[in-house]
């Protein structure tokens, strides 16, 4: 009697699993899809966020964004045009506006767009507290300060200062436009009293090198 001819059973296959056993190629494959994804979505992200940063900052976004960055890439255009125009070196109004501003946090600043504590008796000025070093301490009192429109303003008056001088004394800052480098005007700055503070010059200087700002006034 002729043998019954007998066949393998087929093996039931799954995506992932055939007779009940993982198949890890099938495992690997999916992983490095998935790796794969996962590169090209960081990629884009990064790219989003690289045209993103390339956009021009406005006044508003230096405004709500803390970061120095954003302060400085605001006023560094307005802050060359003036050097272009009456060699008020760009590094020195950037580090003004810093420190006089509080990177552009300070209330002076950020409602009444004077970045550089500039007083004034003008009908608009406003009155403010503010901190003065007299007689080898540090005092609190209130004086006016002008308010200005833009931050744009607040640098052109800034320069304009130094250009007319004071009520007294209309030359008063013109050794801050002669002076031949940052740290020369910085010590010019202090020499005029433009500010209270003992350490002001080092300060501005201190600004300056820490945020590399000097490089903007290489036009």
């Amino acid at each position: 009697m002729a043998r019954k001819r007998t066949y393998p059973k087929k093996k039931k296959r799954g995506f992932l699993i055939v007779n009940g056993r993982l198949q890890y190629p099938d495992i690997i494959l999916i992983l490095l899809v998935v790796a794969l994804i996962s590169v090209q979505l960081t990629k884009w992200v990064l790219d989003v966020d690289s045209v993103q940063n390339t956009e021009p900052q406005t006044e508003q976004d230096a405004r709500n964004n803390s970061d120095k960055s954003s302060f400085i890439k605001v006023l560094v255009p307005v802050a060359q045009e003036q050097q272009r125009q009456h060699h008020v070196f760009s590094s020195i109004t950037l580090a003004q506006a810093a420190l006089e501003s509080d990177w552009g946090r300070s209330e002076l600043s950020s409602k009444y767009n004077n970045l550089f504590g500039i007083k004034s008796n003008q009908a608009n000025s406003v009155l403010l507290t503010t901190q003065e070093y007299v007689n080898g301490q540090w005092i609190t009192v209130k004086a006016r300060f002008a308010t200005y429109d833009s931050w744009d303003d607040s640098v052109r008056a800034h320069t304009q200062l130094f250009l007319n001088g004071t009520q007294w004394d209309s030359e008063h800052y013109r050794s801050v436009l002669e002076a031949s480098d940052y740290k020369q005007a910085a010590q010019a700055l202090q020499d005029k009293g433009y500010a209270t503070d003992p350490g002001y010059a080092q300060k501005l200087i201190s600004l300056i090198e820490e945020y590399n700002l000097n490089r903007y006034d290489s036009l």
